[in-house]
């Protein structure tokens, strides 16, 4: 391939070849400059069928397994997110949050790494993955590369995939380059815009000088999103036995409402990308570059959860007036495949008000969440590529770095019932009834008008609520790679050896986390202030709830704390807070004050870890085989630097570790025909665990329900060695039909472990340390319902979650089937119909092997012993995201200015841990995500050469997440109503 692209999109720009990325690929380009150059004349890209031509045209010259989507326009890819743009690609699968593209899954694995013109990036916490895909706009990007099976030269750190985000490189233009576009999105359950803007722009340019050919590309974007989905939660995961004594007793066993959530994720996000290129050949053996790309994100949170706590209190005495019948099926564990039985569940009824029983209980808790996030990330690079006789090779130095800051005033408010009299003890809630009906989705409301239920005028009078929690943060995160590397290439070409590549690479990685926090909570009359103290920080909660599905059942009357002040004057509701609960416990003589945030020394870490890395790679071709084989050695030194407590002192402590790998790689590809191809590739990689997972830092929560995480300084990198066998047969031009395999056997794989508190059959914890049972000891989570009715207190063993290597081995092996087609030859026969296209994938994969299990919670161990008689029911854990089968079709056409493509994803069921609100694992494993497809479409027209309108649409049938707890299909736990999102813009080009 030659250093300058032969592709060039329509009016100026190319999109990048992976040539530019690689030191073996830029080597071989001196030597094949001059033919290039000549087929840069025969081929113009103009839109979606030459972008498919050039991706595929790049597949198939690679000596490695890569996929490429190239951009259809300046700033044009298929999708405006990046996650979605991936979701195109064979093997690949994507998650969401808020309905947004966040995760990416390759070959069901999300350890995989990012890179920005083949240079590491960071991401906004302590992982290893690299940039977030939501902090990057796909218009700044003309090209992503997705490389599956890696070369010597390859970066390491990657069990998937390795993805390349390429953009425009100045000496590649054939003429000047402008292009500006402006559009709008509008989302469905959106309810503080109609439209939010994006803008983008592009321009570039090239020059012949007197000292050489000097080019300049500048990229700029900004956008605005807002995204909700909404999100209902009800816990089942108790038991009122037949024999229980109960006044709800039945004459069999059930599951009894445990808990009500009607959570709403909203999120809106503004994003400014620029990206700067400059690219100086001083002549045809020398040239210098310099890229600079700076990102800034800003992620207001403005979410709300409306909960029926206490709910578990009232399983004695509340009778369902319907029942469904639950069949939990089998579930692989330690000793075997488990039967669990079934059982019958509440499905509709009333959670009336029992003063005789309970007189707080069941209760109504509205929870304000703005976990913001402002990230500014940034990635300079400068090098030069070289040649000097039959040696040639690039040297570059990089940095990427990014900080991110988590501001945040979480707030819970107890909704007092002025029909219902306060709690005897003290306590800070009342009784409130609630009415549910699960038959046709997870759906619960107020009970007006049953007894001592309040009124609509009730609920929103400020003084019925008071103060429950206050979690204010200011937590900040900063992550940085320095990188050196030379690559060097020489031609030798003799017995089919082409070419040797050699070279080294340094990098030094650091990760530092510093939260500054303050939690209080609030449990009683004496210390909550009410409502009416601070009622110029409250708003009427949102009521469009029933928009997600059509429901009439949901709370659409309360008030919550303004998320919109927190996000525009955090430090005057804040300050409110503080004085209201100042000057109302100067009343009542309580002592429990709220602060501002002050650094957490238990969650503080610093952690570098230095990388030297060298590498030789032989490059051979003889008759129909060509390809690579080489070897890379690496050599780490990490140094964690924590606090520790001792002896009641904060102590800071570093711990120093290092390890080295060598990871052999060969890379095989035979042109049987001239339309067939066969490739072969076997490669070692490592995965470096996460830096939280390596930090001994926690982060403690008010609520007894969340698990403390806590890091794993003994964790060891995984290993993964990759086999892979493709047939690719081109039949047509711009055509292929595709059969893969891919073999994966991963050794130390990281796995997340819970460890659960000991509980009475009572469901009671232990509220002194050290948690002999089990879990880990919280100094600030409220006792809540894990204590006999009455007592009130903080400080109670919480569960414990930490990362641990897996002792077996795991396989991760599948097919990748992919078609592409188009009917573009046949234009003289077919006419207008030759606009049509295709393209379509189909992965299968199965994960297997391991020894890590998950046991079953303390109520979740009653429920099985109910049904089956088991008493240590376990889940031998599956790999998280990972979905058996999934597909992706997508149907274009394109002529007479008309560009239009729709694009069906479907995903099987999978394992996940992203369950809304709790973090807890609920029944003590994963839920199962279900089935889901999702449609997408756009259309554009060019209604000159220059201007053309557009029309895009995401998940245009709004299709739902449905998840369910223990098994799929058994018990549905967890629901995601997702939006609409529209968009409508122009662009122009000069």
């Amino acid at each position: 391939m030659s250093k300058y692209n032969k592709f060039n999109l329509p009016k100026a720009v190319a999109a990048v070849s992976a040539a530019m990325m690689t030191a073996s690929t830029l080597a071989f380009a001196q030597a094949a400059q001059a033919q290039e150059e000549a087929m840069l004349e025969e081929v113009v890209v103009t839109g979606i069928r030459a972008s498919l031509a050039n991706a595929l045209e790049e597949k198939r010259e690679s000596t490695n397994l890569i996929e490429v989507i190239q951009s259809e326009d300046i700033g044009k890819l298929p999708d405006q997110n990046l996650a979605e743009v991936l979701e195109n690609v064979p093997g690949v699968q994507i998650t969401r949050t808020g309905g947004v593209g966040t995760g990416v899954q390759i070959r069901g694995t999300n350890a995989n790494r990012t890179e920005i013109n083949g240079v590491s990036t960071v991401g906004s916490g302590g992982g290893r993955s690299g940039i977030d895909f939501e902090d990057v706009s796909a218009s700044i990007i003309s090209a992503v590369e997705v490389t599956k099976a890696s070369e010597a030269k390859t970066i390491e750190g990657s069990v998937g995939g390795t993805i390349n985000l390429r953009t425009i490189r100045p000496l590649e233009l054939k003429e000047m380059l402008g292009s500006v576009r402006i559009q709008g999105e509008n989302s469905s359950l959106a309810t503080d815009s109609t439209f939010t803007p994006r803008f983008s722009g592009t321009f570039g340019n090239n020059w012949e000088t007197g000292v050489g050919d000097m080019g300049v590309v500048i990229s700029a974007s900004y956008s605005e999103q807002d995204v909700s989905n909404f999100r209902p939660r009800v816990d089942r995961d108790n038991l009122v036995a037949s024999d229980s004594g109960y006044a709800s007793a039945q004459s069999f066993d059930f599951l009894p409402i445990q808990f009500l959530n009607q959570q709403v994720e909203s999120f809106e996000y503004e994003t400014t990308n620029l990206v700067g290129s400059f690219e100086w050949a001083l002549n045809d053996d020398l040239k210098i570059f310099a890229d600079a790309i700076l990102n800034d994100q800003a992620m207001q949170e403005e979410s709300y959860r409306v909960q029926a706590s206490g709910v578990s209190s009232m399983r004695q005495t509340s009778i369902p007036d319907q029942f469904e019948t639950v069949d939990f099926g089998t579930l692989p564990g330690e000793n075997g495949s488990q039967d669990l039985g079934s059982i019958q569940a509440a499905l509709v009824g009333t959670i009336g008000i029992d003063l005789a029983h309970d007189d707080d209980d069941p209760n109504l808790r509205i929870s304000s969440d703005t976990d913001s996030r402002d990230t500014d990330s940034k990635l300079f690079r400068l090098g030069t590529e070289w040649a000097a006789g039959r040696f040639s090779g690039k040297l570059e130095v990089a940095r990427t770095e990014s900080t991110t800051i988590n501001p945040r005033i979480n707030t819970t408010l107890n909704f007092i019932n002025p029909n219902a009299p306060l709690d005897a003890g003290g306590s800070n809630d009342n009784a409130v009834p609630f009415s549910y009906d699960l038959r046709d989705g997870l759906a619960f409301g107020l009970a007006y008008g049953t007894a001592n239920a309040p009124t609509v005028e009730d609920m929103y009078n400020p003084y019925n609520y008071v103060l429950r929690d206050y979690q204010v943060a200011d937590d900040v995160a900063e992550n940085s790679e320095d990188a050196f590397r030379a690559d060097v290439t020489f031609d030798l070409d003799v017995a089919g050896i082409t070419t040797i590549d050699f070279g080294y690479r340094y990098s030094k990685a650091k990760s530092k986390n510093d939260d500054s926090r303050n939690n209080v909570g609030l449990r009683t009359m004496d210390e909550s202030p009410r409502g009416s103290m601070f009622s110029e920080i409250l708003t009427e909660g949102p009521d469009n709830f029933g928009d997600g599905d059509g429901r009439d059942l949901f709370v659409a009357d309360f008030l919550m704390v303004d998320s919109e002040q927190v996000a525009s004057n955090y430090d005057y509701v804040m300050q409110t807070l503080i004085d209201a609960t100042n000057e109302h416990q100067s009343q009542t003589g309580a002592d429990k004050p709220l602060s501002e945030p002050t650094s957490s020394s238990s969650a503080f870490f610093d952690i570098s870890e230095e990388t030297n890395a060298l590498y030789a790679q032989m490059n051979f071709e003889y008759g129909i085989l060509r390809g690579n084989a080489g070897v890379r050695y690496i050599e780490s030194e990490v140094n964690s630097t924590g606090i520790s407590t001792v002896n009641g002192e904060d102590v800071l402590t570093s711990n120093t570790g290092s390890y080295d790998f060598f990871l052999p790689r060969i890379n095989l590809v035979a042109n049987v025909t001239e339309d067939i191809i066969i490739r072969a590739g076997y490669g070692t990689d490592i995965r470096r665990p996460d830096f939280t997972d390596l930090s001994t830092s926690a982060s403690f929560s008010t609520s007894p329900n969340p698990p403390v995480t806590i890091g794993n300084p003994e964790l060891r990198p995984e290993e993964v060695d990759s086999f892979d066998l493709t047939f690719e047969y081109y039949f047509a031009p711009s055509a292929v039909v595709s059969v893969g395999y891919f073999n994966k056997k991963r050794s130390d794989l990281h796995r997340a472990q819970q460890e659960d508190p000991a509980a009475t059959p009572e469901g009671y914890r232990d509220t002194t340390a050290p948690c002999e049972g089990g879990g880990v000891y919280n100094p600030i989570a409220d006792w809540n319902v894990f204590v006999p009715d009455g007592q009130q207190g903080v400080g109670i063993c919480v569960p414990r979650e930490t990362t641990i290597n897996d002792a077996g081995e795991t396989t991760q092996e599948g097919f990748e089937f992919a078609f592409q087609y188009d009917l573009g030859e046949f234009e003289d026969s077919l006419g207008w119909a030759s606009g049509f296209g295709v393209l379509a994938n189909y992965t299968i994969q199965e994960f297997s092997g391991g020894e890590t299990v998950n046991d079953a919670t303390s109520r979740a161990s009653d429920v099985f012993e109910a049904t089956t008689g088991a008493t240590d029911v376990t889940f031998k854990q599956a790999l998280l995201d990972l979905s058996e089968n999934a597909y992706n079709i997508t149907g274009y056409y394109e002529k007479y200015g008309l560009s239009a493509r729709v694009r069906y994803t479907w995903r099987e069921a999978y394992r996940s841990e992203d369950f809304g609100s709790t973090s807890s694992y609920p029944w003590g494993f994963p839920v199962v995500q279900d089935d889901r497809g999702q449609l997408n479409a756009s259309v554009s027209y060019d209604v000159t050469d220059n201007l053309s309108f557009s029309v895009e649409g995401v998940n245009l049938t709004e299709s739902k997440v449905e998840q369910y707890c223990v098994n799929g299909g058994s018990l549905l736990c967890y629901q995601g109503l997702t939006d609409r999102r529209v968009t409508v813009g122009a662009s122009y080009q000069f």
